[in-house]
């Protein structure tokens, strides 16, 4: 819905009525993922997309449907290998979709936002979580939804403290990961709406392989700090694209910027009076991911070191070094790769092996 905000500002100042289209669940290889929206509205205009094409006009069709009789409904399609190939996809795949007559303010609200998770229950006669050919409900009145925060708080309620605990976890997870999912809580099917803050990466060390690291994780989505007490390299000229360049020592700074969970934490600096300060703030302060630049014996020597500076053996274990996956590169940009990978392994719980393996596996 983010990408669809300013469609949704421009049609509600035009007083143009619309509903929506959003996937709530996938099977095999679907075009888009769970969250993929698509709006419609009253005059034939379409923004957004639920299938890549495949079945964009069912799914107006069936939000026409929703607005006239204001009741809400899940359809399964199903996207066959030939749709697929005619919309320019390699495979096919099923997808559940929430048709909706309206959206919802949470939603708007939510998508204006960040760090708030929407979870709408679904219609009774959804189809099962597990995949099979099923014919679809006649759909019921839309639901009250739940919002919750990043700080587990819940505005509305799912009807009893077990499924609001139940719910608040799992919330909490799509939140953390950035997914949108479908959990079943108490018998009920919930779609759980993320719209979670962005990742943030902070980059200790404003080296060459830096500047690639920042630009890869722009365009993934992440906010990017860069910090360094060396001016001459911290500058606006080198780092074009990061949103925040620090000057200064990591340990002094972070409690400025907020360092915690949410942050990916690189450090490249290859010097120990600048390094290890930092790696001891990231992983005293529980950063979800902590790499560090240097060979086997320079991670062993930095592990007693670090071990003398009061860090556990389990905060040591949650330490990536030598920083990022084996690509097989040298050049800064591979090496920047390398690292943005292993960000994204630990983040979407990948496991760095060849997709060939996963498949096979």
């Amino acid at each position: 819905m983010r990408e669809l905000i300013e469609t949704v500002d421009a049609w509600e100042a035009e007083g143009v009525a619309f509903g929506r289209a959003v996937v709530v669940r996938t099977f095999g290889s679907a075009p888009r993922p769970a969250g993929a929206v698509m709006l419609a509205a009253a005059d034939g205009r379409l923004a957004g997309s639920v299938s890549g094409g495949c079945v964009e006009g069912a799914a107006f069709e069936q939000i026409e449907a929703a607005r006239a009789s204001a009741r809400a409904r899940v359809i399964r399609y199903g996207i066959s290998d030939e749709q697929a190939w005619d919309v320019g996809l390699a495979c096919g795949g099923t997808i559940d979709v929430l048709v909706e007559p309206r959206v919802r303010a949470e939603i708007i609200a939510a998508a204006r936002d960040a760090g708030v998770c929407v979870a709408i229950p679904l219609p009774g006669d959804a189809p099962p979580a597990e995949f099979g050919p099923v014919a679809p409900g006649p759909g019921e009145a839309p639901p009250a939804v739940v919002v919750v925060g990043t700080d587990g708080s819940l505005t509305g309620s799912l009807g009893s403290a077990v499924a609001d605990s139940q719910l608040r976890t799992a919330a909490l997870t799509a939140l953390d990961r950035g997914e949108s999912a479908t959990v079943q809580i108490e018998g009920q099917q919930v779609f759980l709406e993320a719209y979670p803050v962005k990742p943030r990466l902070v980059v200790v060390g404003a080296v060459e392989v830096a500047r690639f690291l920042v630009r890869f994780a722009r365009e993934l989505g992440y906010e990017t700090i860069v910090i360094d007490g060396r001016a001459a390299f911290a500058t606006p000229a080198r780092f074009p694209d990061v949103d925040r360049l620090i000057v200064g020592w990591p340990d002094e700074v972070a409690e400025a910027i907020g360092l915690g969970p949410r942050d990916a934490v690189a450090v490249l600096t290859h010097d120990v009076k600048f390094d290890e300060p930092a790696i001891v703030e990231a992983l005293q302060r529980g950063c979800r991911y902590v790499g560090a630049v240097g060979s086997r014996k320079t991670q062993g020597d930095r592990r007693e070191r670090l071990r003398v500076a009061g860090l556990t053996d389990p905060e040591l274990d949650r330490l990536r070094g030598p920083v990022g996956l084996d690509l097989g590169g040298r050049a800064p940009a591979e090496t920047a790769l390398a690292i943005m990978a292993e960000i994204i392994a630990e983040r979407r719980g990948g496991t760095g092996r060849p997709m060939r393996e996963r498949i096979q596996a």
